[in-house]
């Protein structure tokens, strides 16, 4: 109801934002202004949703839409509900636990394929002791005190037992090994650990980056998987990359360019950095070396 139409009344843009000439939804940061993303990518790295909109498994195996964010999948693959809320399949509702929400179940429509875009970083979720990250669309789950499993589910619920998980909107039934919701069931997800590369015996990166020598001499993160280490000792760049010191750039034999990447501190071993934290809010920080972003929920993100 909020959002803004674009003329000729086929697109539209998030509040606070406008349409621009070319197609883009824009929005004003008092320096200039910022592209807003139109879609979420899916798990699968080929499909993509509309922003506002969730990526739901299908009947079928493809990913599907549900037209609203951080939506519940339904586990008959077919329908959705909001956020917070569970899948009443018997009575084709959806109930929230306080029993103060109960609303028809929304229909998945089919995701459409990712359009090319220029080369990005790998994108990682940090876990919340600041030295393991797991890969974009899981959920961090904590194993044991000091360490953290990877659930291949985006904001999947955590099991007690610190071994499995299960999809948003279901409880972990660990007498039955499965992950249920209001009328259905499915078995339960195990956890991989999230671990870490290590770069000597003190230091180590978050799993799917590359150690690489800062200035200093000491390590630092690339976050990219085997990544080629740029000899400024401050850059860093995709595998099959070259570092091209002139242009700024990492560069590929076909003459394709992509920004190069800024690598970050590494972390001590065995340990969560403390003194070194960049804070956010008075609730939240993110590691040394890192810079406090919002999300487009209003949460914060670390940028590495």
């Amino acid at each position: 109801p909020q959002s803004v139409p674009c003329a000729g009344g086929q697109r539209c843009c998030p509040p606070g934002s406008h349409c621009s000439t070319d197609g883009d939804c824009v929005t004003d940061l008092g320096m200039g202004t910022r592209v807003v993303p139109r879609a979420v990518p899916c798990p699968d790295g080929q499909s993509e949703c509309p922003d506002d909109a969730t990526c739901c498994v299908t009947s079928s195996g493809a990913w599907g839409c549900c037209p609203m964010p951080q939506a519940s999948c339904c586990a008959d693959k077919v329908h959705c509900c909001p956020h917070a809320t569970v899948c009443d399949l018997t009575h084709g509702r959806c109930v929230s636990p306080t029993g103060d929400t109960d609303v028809p179940l929304s229909t998945a429509f089919p995701a459409r394929k990712r359009q090319p875009r220029a080369p990005v970083a790998l994108h990682q979720v940090l876990c919340p002791d600041g030295r393991s990250a797991c890969p974009d669309g899981a959920t961090c789950c904590q194993l044991s005190p000091a360490q953290y499993g990877c659930c291949p589910l985006q904001n999947a619920v955590c099991c007690s037992d610190g071994q499995h998980c299960c999809p948003q909107g279901t409880t972990c039934d660990l007498v039955h090994s499965t992950c249920t919701s209001l009328g259905s069931s499915a078995p339960l997800a195990a956890l991989p650990t999230a671990r870490d590369v290590k770069c000597d015996e003190e230091t180590s990166c978050p799993d799917g980056n590359t150690c690489c020598r800062l200035s200093s001499g000491v390590w630092g993160c690339c976050p990219l998987e085997q990544a080629v280490c740029c000899p400024d000792h401050v850059h860093c760049c995709p595998q099959g990359y070259t570092c091209d010191p002139e242009g700024g750039s990492c560069l590929q034999g076909r003459g394709t360019r992509q920004p190069w990447v800024r690598k970050t501190p590494a972390l001590p071993r065995g340990g969560q950095v403390t003194s070194g934290n960049v804070t956010c809010d008075e609730k939240t920080s993110c590691p040394d070396g890192s810079t406090c972003c919002r999300l487009s929920l209003g949460t914060w993100g670390c940028c590495p």
